[in-house]
């Protein structure tokens, strides 16, 4: 049956433009490549020491003191001495207890050293302190 008003396509092809497909897929893919670039860490150089078991990576609300090899201290960016940090700690305590303190430390820093930072933080009122480590391996 074939009525005047139907037209019937038999000699063209349809073509789909898949141009929009492509540019699409190329931009999603420069997203993801430039987005995991970003991870996040501080540009404090420090030897972590290695360990068979890694705590579990939280997005928690965390402030972080780095020790050099030298024995410098640095609470994230900042330089500090042992007094400073203290004071600096302290303040901290007083507006946020609830943060976690990660300690990265140079696996060549004296025990010591570690110790009486990690002794300052808990004195300042925080309860919550990593360690941390590299990967084994």
């Amino acid at each position: 049956m074939n009525f005047s008003g139907d037209t019937i396509f038999e000699d063209e092809a349809l073509d789909i433009n898949i141009t929009p497909l492509i540019d699409i897929v190329f931009l999603l893919l420069i997203f993801f490549m430039v987005s995991t670039t970003f991870v996040e860490s501080s540009g404090i150089k420090v030897d972590l020491p290695a360990a068979d078991s890694q705590a579990s990576t939280q997005k928690l609300e965390k402030l972080e003191i780095s020790i050099r090899a030298d024995d410098t201290i640095f609470l994230g960016e900042e330089k500090l001495s042992l007094e400073a940090l203290t004071e600096r700690l302290k303040a901290q305590a007083a507006t946020d207890k609830d943060a976690t303190i990660v300690l990265r430390a140079d696996k060549v820093v004296a025990h010591g050293l570690v110790v009486q930072v990690m002794d300052i933080a808990t004195k300042s009122g925080f309860s919550k302190l990593a360690v941390a480590t590299a990967p084994e391996g």
